[in-house]
């Protein structure tokens, strides 16, 4: 039996899933709730490090669960990724160690940001990049994020200087976490606005 998995990472659980290749049939997923944290009125971030277990321990019980049912995981011949595509995660490329908690999509402390950079444009229009970017200048995603987060939080300053400091969408994460690879696919990156 040809199997195919995927990782469902999304605001509020994270999901592991595998299907028959042929039929499409679930064979068995497993679920966790993830936690989302609003330190500010109008914040929402997610812990990196949570994110992460959560993915990690769903996968632990699909095997477990496949193995019950006297299925090899080795069946398993490929998994993507579903994930929250615009929250933006900083960590210590030497460690591996997120730098702030992770910025969700949701979150909307940069407004006076995509205001102020709206402001600064020839058209003072938030569709001044939508040509280049595809995206227009909005809270939501990710490159204000980031702006944000060299404003206001040292170690991602101190990180970046000391050429450390890796970002990326919650996809990125999980793929550095499961095999150190520091990557990204186009539909993840193309809603970071940096591109």
């Amino acid at each position: 039996m040809v199997l195919l998995a995927a990782i469902d990472q999304g605001t509020s659980s994270s999901r592991f899933l595998v299907f028959e290749a042929d039929t499409g049939d679930l064979v068995t997923s497993h679920q966790i709730e993830v936690r989302q944290l609003f330190p500010e009125p109008g914040w929402v971030e997610m812990d990196p490090n949570e994110i992460i277990e959560t993915v990690k321990e769903c996968i632990v019980k699909v095997v477990e669960k496949l193995e019950r049912l006297g299925i090899s995981p080795d069946e398993i011949k490929s998994i993507g990724i579903a994930n929250q595509r615009e929250t933006t995660i900083v960590w210590d490329k030497e460690t591996g160690e997120p730098l702030h908690n992770a910025i969700v999509w949701l979150d909307n402390r940069t407004s006076d940001l995509a205001e102020e950079s709206i402001a600064r444009t020839s058209s003072n229009s938030k569709d001044e990049f939508k040509g280049k970017a595809g995206l227009p200048i909005h809270p939501y995603f990710s490159a204000l994020k980031l702006r944000w987060l060299f404003q206001n939080v040292e170690t991602v300053r101190m990180a970046q200087e000391n050429g450390r400091l890796l970002f990326g969408t919650v996809d990125t994460w999980l793929i550095w976490k499961l095999t150190g690879q520091h990557v990204t696919d186009v539909s993840n990156a193309s809603r970071t606005l940096l591109l």
